[in-house]
Protein backbone atom coordinates (compact mmCIF):
# COMPACT_ATOMS: atom_id res chain seq x y z
CA UNK A 1 0.00 0.00 0.00
CA UNK A 2 1.44 3.36 -1.06
CA UNK A 3 0.59 6.27 1.24
CA UNK A 4 1.38 9.97 0.88
CA UNK A 5 1.38 12.16 4.00
CA UNK A 6 1.05 15.91 3.51
CA UNK A 7 2.30 17.92 6.49
CA UNK A 8 4.31 20.87 5.28
CA UNK A 9 5.13 22.97 8.34
CA UNK A 10 5.96 24.26 10.88
CA UNK A 11 8.71 22.46 12.79
CA UNK A 12 6.60 21.73 15.87
CA UNK A 13 3.67 20.58 13.74
CA UNK A 14 5.92 18.22 11.77
CA UNK A 15 7.30 16.76 15.00
CA UNK A 16 3.78 16.26 16.35
CA UNK A 17 2.92 14.30 13.21
CA UNK A 18 5.86 11.87 13.41
CA UNK A 19 3.97 9.17 15.38
CA UNK A 20 1.59 8.51 12.48
CA UNK A 21 4.44 6.82 10.58
CA UNK A 22 4.94 4.19 13.28
CA UNK A 23 1.17 3.85 13.75
CA UNK A 24 0.69 3.08 10.07
CA UNK A 25 3.60 0.63 9.94
CA UNK A 26 2.33 -1.21 13.01
CA UNK A 27 -1.05 -1.68 11.32
CA UNK A 28 0.23 -2.09 7.74
CA UNK A 29 3.82 -3.44 7.85
CA UNK A 30 3.97 -3.48 4.05
CA UNK A 31 3.05 0.21 3.72
CA UNK A 32 5.31 2.43 1.60
CA UNK A 33 5.09 5.92 3.07
CA UNK A 34 6.14 9.17 1.40
CA UNK A 35 5.91 12.60 3.07
CA UNK A 36 5.67 16.08 1.50
CA UNK A 37 7.25 18.72 3.75
CA UNK A 38 8.79 22.18 3.49
CA UNK A 39 12.44 21.79 2.52
CA UNK A 40 13.71 23.50 5.67
CA UNK A 41 12.13 20.76 7.80
CA UNK A 42 13.03 17.81 5.59
CA UNK A 43 16.28 17.08 7.51
CA UNK A 44 14.17 16.13 10.54
CA UNK A 45 12.60 13.33 8.48
CA UNK A 46 15.70 12.04 6.70
CA UNK A 47 16.82 9.88 9.67
CA UNK A 48 13.59 7.91 9.21
CA UNK A 49 14.38 6.96 5.62
CA UNK A 50 14.76 3.20 5.49
CA UNK A 51 13.27 2.76 8.97
CA UNK A 52 9.80 4.21 8.41
CA UNK A 53 9.68 6.45 5.39
CA UNK A 54 10.36 5.46 1.80
CA UNK A 55 10.78 8.99 0.49
CA UNK A 56 10.74 12.60 1.68
CA UNK A 57 9.49 15.05 -0.95
CA UNK A 58 10.66 18.60 -0.15
CA UNK A 59 8.82 21.66 -1.39
CA UNK A 60 9.31 25.37 -0.84
CA UNK A 61 5.82 26.86 -1.06
CA UNK A 62 6.76 29.58 1.40
CA UNK A 63 9.54 30.79 -0.89
CA UNK A 64 7.82 30.12 -4.21
CA UNK A 65 4.82 32.27 -3.42
CA UNK A 66 7.10 35.28 -2.93
CA UNK A 67 8.15 35.15 -6.60
CA UNK A 68 5.70 32.77 -8.29
CA UNK A 69 6.59 33.71 -11.87
CA UNK A 70 10.37 33.84 -11.65
CA UNK A 71 12.34 31.37 -13.80
CA UNK A 72 13.87 29.81 -10.66
CA UNK A 73 10.44 29.23 -9.11
CA UNK A 74 9.00 27.75 -12.30
CA UNK A 75 11.95 25.38 -12.62
CA UNK A 76 11.72 24.30 -8.96
CA UNK A 77 7.95 23.84 -9.24
CA UNK A 78 8.32 21.58 -12.28
CA UNK A 79 10.91 19.47 -10.46
CA UNK A 80 8.61 19.20 -7.43
CA UNK A 81 5.69 18.16 -9.61
CA UNK A 82 7.74 15.46 -11.33
CA UNK A 83 8.68 13.95 -7.98
CA UNK A 84 5.20 14.33 -6.47
CA UNK A 85 3.51 12.70 -9.45
CA UNK A 86 6.08 9.95 -10.02
CA UNK A 87 3.98 7.58 -7.86
CA UNK A 88 0.31 6.64 -7.73
CA UNK A 89 -0.96 6.46 -4.14
CA UNK A 90 -3.59 4.30 -2.53
CA UNK A 91 -4.12 6.98 0.13
CA UNK A 92 -3.22 10.66 0.24
CA UNK A 93 -3.70 12.09 3.74
CA UNK A 94 -3.75 15.86 4.29
CA UNK A 95 -2.66 16.28 7.92
CA UNK A 96 -2.34 20.07 7.71
CA UNK A 97 -5.87 21.20 6.95
CA UNK A 98 -4.91 24.33 5.00
CA UNK A 99 -5.34 25.50 1.40
CA UNK A 100 -1.66 24.91 0.60
CA UNK A 101 -1.78 21.30 1.82
CA UNK A 102 -5.08 20.73 0.00
CA UNK A 103 -3.39 21.89 -3.21
CA UNK A 104 -0.56 19.39 -2.75
CA UNK A 105 -3.02 16.59 -1.96
CA UNK A 106 -5.07 17.46 -5.06
CA UNK A 107 -2.00 17.45 -7.31
CA UNK A 108 -0.83 14.03 -6.09
CA UNK A 109 -1.85 11.08 -8.27
CA UNK A 110 -4.11 8.31 -7.00
CA UNK A 111 -3.86 4.62 -7.83
CA UNK A 112 -7.06 2.94 -9.08
CA UNK A 113 -9.40 2.90 -6.10
CA UNK A 114 -7.20 5.33 -4.16
CA UNK A 115 -8.69 8.12 -2.04
CA UNK A 116 -7.75 11.46 -0.53
CA UNK A 117 -8.41 11.96 3.18
CA UNK A 118 -8.55 15.15 5.25
CA UNK A 119 -10.03 16.67 8.37
CA UNK A 120 -13.69 17.59 8.15
CA UNK A 121 -13.52 20.23 10.86
CA UNK A 122 -11.31 22.60 12.79
CA UNK A 123 -10.03 21.61 16.21
CA UNK A 124 -9.55 24.07 19.05
CA UNK A 125 -6.49 26.29 18.68
CA UNK A 126 -5.53 24.96 15.25
CA UNK A 127 -5.70 26.53 11.82
CA UNK A 128 -8.18 25.14 9.30
CA UNK A 129 -9.32 26.16 5.81
CA UNK A 130 -12.31 24.84 3.87
CA UNK A 131 -10.49 23.68 0.68
CA UNK A 132 -9.01 20.79 2.65
CA UNK A 133 -12.41 19.08 2.79
CA UNK A 134 -13.42 20.13 -0.73
CA UNK A 135 -10.47 18.21 -2.14
CA UNK A 136 -10.94 15.14 0.07
CA UNK A 137 -12.81 12.04 -1.05
CA UNK A 138 -13.27 11.24 2.64
CA UNK A 139 -13.41 14.00 5.28
CA UNK A 140 -12.90 12.68 8.81
CA UNK A 141 -14.63 14.41 11.74
CA UNK A 142 -12.30 14.83 14.71
CA UNK A 143 -12.87 15.67 18.35
CA UNK A 144 -12.89 19.49 18.61
CA UNK A 145 -10.66 19.51 21.73
CA UNK A 146 -7.64 17.48 20.57
CA UNK A 147 -3.94 17.44 21.34
CA UNK A 148 -1.89 18.09 18.20
CA UNK A 149 -0.29 14.63 18.35
CA UNK A 150 -3.58 12.83 18.89
CA UNK A 151 -5.33 14.77 16.12
CA UNK A 152 -2.99 13.47 13.42
CA UNK A 153 -2.99 9.97 14.84
CA UNK A 154 -6.79 9.89 14.91
CA UNK A 155 -7.08 11.13 11.33
CA UNK A 156 -4.75 8.43 9.95
CA UNK A 157 -6.33 5.70 12.06
CA UNK A 158 -9.82 6.58 10.84
CA UNK A 159 -8.65 6.93 7.25
CA UNK A 160 -6.85 3.58 7.12
CA UNK A 161 -9.05 1.62 9.51
CA UNK A 162 -6.87 0.69 12.47
CA UNK A 163 -6.64 1.37 16.20
CA UNK A 164 -3.39 3.09 17.24
CA UNK A 165 -1.40 2.15 20.32
CA UNK A 166 -2.13 4.08 23.50
CA UNK A 167 1.21 5.93 23.51
CA UNK A 168 2.83 7.67 20.53
CA UNK A 169 6.11 6.38 19.08
CA UNK A 170 7.91 9.18 17.23
CA UNK A 171 10.34 6.76 15.61
CA UNK A 172 13.47 8.85 16.11
CA UNK A 173 14.94 6.41 18.62
CA UNK A 174 14.56 3.71 15.97
CA UNK A 175 16.43 5.68 13.33
CA UNK A 176 19.95 4.29 12.72
CA UNK A 177 21.41 7.81 12.81
CA UNK A 178 19.99 8.44 16.30
CA UNK A 179 19.46 5.07 18.00
CA UNK A 180 21.79 4.26 20.85
CA UNK A 181 23.06 7.81 21.31
CA UNK A 182 24.52 8.03 24.80
CA UNK A 183 24.48 11.28 26.79
CA UNK A 184 27.67 13.22 26.44
CA UNK A 185 30.04 13.60 29.37
CA UNK A 186 29.94 15.85 31.25
CA UNK A 187 26.15 15.85 31.37
CA UNK A 188 24.77 18.67 29.27
CA UNK A 189 21.36 20.34 29.48
CA UNK A 190 20.28 22.29 26.41
CA UNK A 191 18.42 25.55 26.98
CA UNK A 192 15.88 26.11 24.18
CA UNK A 193 15.18 29.78 24.79
CA UNK A 194 14.09 30.83 21.26
CA UNK A 195 10.63 30.94 19.73
CA UNK A 196 9.02 32.56 16.72
CA UNK A 197 6.70 34.42 19.12
CA UNK A 198 8.06 36.94 21.59
CA UNK A 199 5.20 36.32 24.02
CA UNK A 200 6.37 32.71 24.49
CA UNK A 201 9.84 33.70 25.69
CA UNK A 202 11.25 33.40 29.21
CA UNK A 203 13.21 36.34 30.70
CA UNK A 204 17.00 36.41 30.51
CA UNK A 205 17.31 36.72 34.28
CA UNK A 206 15.33 33.49 34.69
CA UNK A 207 17.63 31.58 32.33
CA UNK A 208 20.63 32.89 34.27
CA UNK A 209 19.19 31.91 37.65
CA UNK A 210 18.23 28.46 36.33
CA UNK A 211 21.64 27.96 34.75
CA UNK A 212 23.47 28.86 37.96
CA UNK A 213 21.45 26.32 39.94
CA UNK A 214 22.04 23.55 37.40
CA UNK A 215 25.75 24.35 37.06
CA UNK A 216 26.06 24.15 40.86
CA UNK A 217 24.78 20.57 40.48
CA UNK A 218 27.53 19.77 37.98
CA UNK A 219 25.69 20.25 34.70
CA UNK A 220 27.03 22.05 31.65
CA UNK A 221 24.68 24.24 29.60
CA UNK A 222 24.33 24.12 25.79
CA UNK A 223 22.77 27.05 23.96
CA UNK A 224 21.41 26.30 20.45
CA UNK A 225 20.03 29.06 18.24
CA UNK A 226 18.40 29.44 14.86
CA UNK A 227 18.45 33.19 14.18
CA UNK A 228 20.56 36.25 14.86
CA UNK A 229 18.26 37.29 17.70
CA UNK A 230 18.53 33.84 19.27
CA UNK A 231 22.31 33.91 18.86
CA UNK A 232 22.44 37.21 20.75
CA UNK A 233 20.35 35.68 23.56
CA UNK A 234 22.56 32.57 23.66
CA UNK A 235 25.63 34.77 23.93
CA UNK A 236 24.04 36.82 26.72
CA UNK A 237 23.17 33.68 28.71
CA UNK A 238 26.65 32.23 28.20
CA UNK A 239 28.31 35.49 29.25
CA UNK A 240 26.16 35.72 32.35
CA UNK A 241 26.81 32.11 33.38
CA UNK A 242 30.51 31.93 32.58
CA UNK A 243 31.24 35.28 34.20
CA UNK A 244 34.49 37.16 34.29
CA UNK A 245 36.45 34.27 35.82
CA UNK A 246 36.51 32.36 32.53
CA UNK A 247 34.18 29.48 33.44
CA UNK A 248 33.32 27.77 30.14
CA UNK A 249 30.53 25.43 31.22
CA UNK A 250 27.92 27.36 29.21
CA UNK A 251 28.58 26.86 25.51
CA UNK A 252 26.95 28.54 22.52
CA UNK A 253 26.53 25.90 19.84
CA UNK A 254 27.17 26.89 16.23
CA UNK A 255 24.10 27.23 14.05
CA UNK A 256 23.50 23.65 12.92
CA UNK A 257 21.44 21.94 10.21
CA UNK A 258 18.30 20.41 11.66
CA UNK A 259 19.47 16.78 11.37
CA UNK A 260 22.82 17.59 13.03
CA UNK A 261 21.07 19.60 15.73
CA UNK A 262 18.75 16.67 16.44
CA UNK A 263 21.75 14.36 16.85
CA UNK A 264 23.35 16.88 19.21
CA UNK A 265 20.20 17.10 21.32
CA UNK A 266 20.01 13.30 21.44
CA UNK A 267 23.33 13.26 23.29
CA UNK A 268 22.19 15.68 25.99
CA UNK A 269 21.11 14.69 29.48
CA UNK A 270 17.95 16.71 28.90
CA UNK A 271 16.37 19.87 27.55
CA UNK A 272 14.59 22.80 29.18
CA UNK A 273 12.81 25.14 26.81
CA UNK A 274 9.90 27.27 25.81
CA UNK A 275 7.11 26.08 23.50
CA UNK A 276 9.07 25.69 20.26
CA UNK A 277 10.00 23.15 17.62
CA UNK A 278 13.25 22.17 19.34
CA UNK A 279 11.40 21.50 22.58
CA UNK A 280 9.04 19.20 20.71
CA UNK A 281 12.06 17.39 19.23
CA UNK A 282 13.25 16.79 22.80
CA UNK A 283 9.94 15.07 23.53
CA UNK A 284 10.24 13.01 20.35
CA UNK A 285 13.73 11.91 21.44
CA UNK A 286 12.32 10.85 24.84
CA UNK A 287 14.73 13.11 26.69
CA UNK A 288 14.01 14.46 30.16
CA UNK A 289 12.41 17.76 29.27
CA UNK A 290 10.62 20.70 30.89
CA UNK A 291 8.50 22.87 28.58
CA UNK A 292 7.77 26.41 29.77
CA UNK A 293 4.38 27.99 29.00
CA UNK A 294 3.20 31.57 29.51
CA UNK A 295 -0.21 30.53 28.13
CA UNK A 296 -2.50 27.68 29.14
CA UNK A 297 -2.00 25.80 25.87
CA UNK A 298 0.14 22.88 27.02
CA UNK A 299 -2.94 20.62 26.73
CA UNK A 300 -2.72 21.10 22.94
CA UNK A 301 1.01 21.17 22.18
CA UNK A 302 2.84 20.19 25.36
CA UNK A 303 4.22 16.81 26.41
CA UNK A 304 1.66 14.06 26.72
CA UNK A 305 1.60 12.08 29.99
CA UNK A 306 3.55 8.82 29.93
CA UNK A 307 0.31 6.94 30.63
CA UNK A 308 -3.25 7.98 31.47
CA UNK A 309 -2.67 7.19 35.17
CA UNK A 310 1.00 8.15 35.35
CA UNK A 311 2.15 10.04 38.43
CA UNK A 312 5.60 10.76 36.95
CA UNK A 313 6.79 11.58 33.43
CA UNK A 314 10.06 12.25 31.61
CA UNK A 315 8.55 15.31 29.94
CA UNK A 316 6.57 17.93 31.85
CA UNK A 317 5.03 21.29 31.06
CA UNK A 318 5.04 24.20 33.51
CA UNK A 319 2.47 26.97 33.11
CA UNK A 320 2.00 30.25 34.98
CA UNK A 321 1.24 33.87 34.14
CA UNK A 322 2.91 36.14 33.43
CA UNK A 323 5.56 33.39 33.32
CA UNK A 324 6.62 30.36 35.42
CA UNK A 325 9.10 30.93 38.22
CA UNK A 326 12.62 29.54 38.19
CA UNK A 327 11.87 27.33 41.16
CA UNK A 328 8.81 25.83 39.46
CA UNK A 329 11.01 24.88 36.51
CA UNK A 330 13.72 23.48 38.81
CA UNK A 331 11.16 21.31 40.62
CA UNK A 332 9.82 20.02 37.33
CA UNK A 333 13.35 19.21 36.13
CA UNK A 334 14.09 17.30 39.33
CA UNK A 335 10.97 15.22 38.78
CA UNK A 336 11.41 14.41 35.10
CA UNK A 337 15.18 13.86 35.16
CA UNK A 338 14.74 11.05 37.71
CA UNK A 339 12.34 9.05 35.50
CA UNK A 340 13.93 6.31 33.33
CA UNK A 341 12.96 5.90 29.71
CA UNK A 342 10.34 3.27 28.96
CA UNK A 343 10.32 3.72 25.18
CA UNK A 344 11.83 1.37 22.66
CA UNK A 345 15.24 2.28 21.40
Amino acid sequence: MKILLVKLSSLGDVVHTLPVVQDILAARPDAQIDWVVEASFAPLLTPLLGSGLRNVIPCELRRWRKSPFSPATRMAWRAFMRELQSQHYDAVIDLQGLTKSALVAWLARLAPGGQRYAMANQTEGSGYEAPTRWVADVAVTLAPHSHAVQRGRALCARALGYTPAALPDYGLNRAPALAGQAPAAPEIIAFVHGSSRADKLWPLENWLALGRQLMAQGYHIALPHGSDAELAMSQAIAAGLNGEEGDARATVWPRLPLDTLTRQLAQCAGVIGVDSGLSHIAVALDLPHVQIYNFDTAWRTGPLPAAPDASVARQLSVFAQPTPTVQAVVRAWQRCSSVPSDKAA
